[in-house]
């Protein structure tokens, strides 16, 4: 009986060889390897949009989470043209309250600008911000921030790409 139980655990225990799995018909998860998936071209304007819930259905879009081939190592994600970034809402006082700081690395060098003041300034600087800060952080989260393109008003250089509008 003893015999018995020890070659159970040893079956139980081990690993299916390849021709097992194949006979079974058990499916391998798909892991996408880079360069495998075409890239798309989404146009979104942004004008009245809100601007944090924007930027999270951008970043899914740059990150590939809303392909079925989302893999998290590989860069999956598809190029998005933003356009109208003058026109972002922002709600309640984020307007006057909100600060984006930046340092120079020199002593007293930290410079503090209003969200209303940068959005004046810079538009595109504002949006691409907030995308960014919801991308990873690493390298691969840097290739997506790539593959953003930010216009403050409705034109933009990408039309030989022939974008589709992406409803957000």
């Amino acid at each position: 009986m003893r015999a018995q139980d020890s070659s159970r655990r040893s079956e139980v225990g081990r690993k299916p060889k390849e021709a097992d799995v194949r006979q079974r018909g058990v499916q391998r998860t798909y892991n996408a390897r880079p360069g495998e998936l075409a890239r798309h071209w989404y146009v979104v304007d942004a004008s009245g949009k809100t601007l944090g819930r924007l930027a999270t259905k951008l970043a899914v879009v740059l990150m590939g989470k809303h392909r079925a081939a989302y893999t998290p190592h590989v860069d999956t994600g598809d190029f998005v043209v933003v356009t109208n970034a003058s026109k972002v809402a922002v709600t309640g006082g984020k307007a006057e309250k909100k600060e984006y700081l930046r340092y120079s690395g020199y002593m007293g060098g930290l410079k503090s600008e209003t969200l209303g003041h940068l959005l004046a300034r810079k538009p595109e600087r504002v949006v691409e911000q907030a995308v960014r800060r919801m991308l990873p952080k690493t390298l691969l989260g840097r290739k997506m921030l790539q593959k953003l393109k930010v216009y403050a008003g409705p034109e933009h250089p990408h039309s030989a790409q022939r974008p589709e509008p992406l409803a957000v």
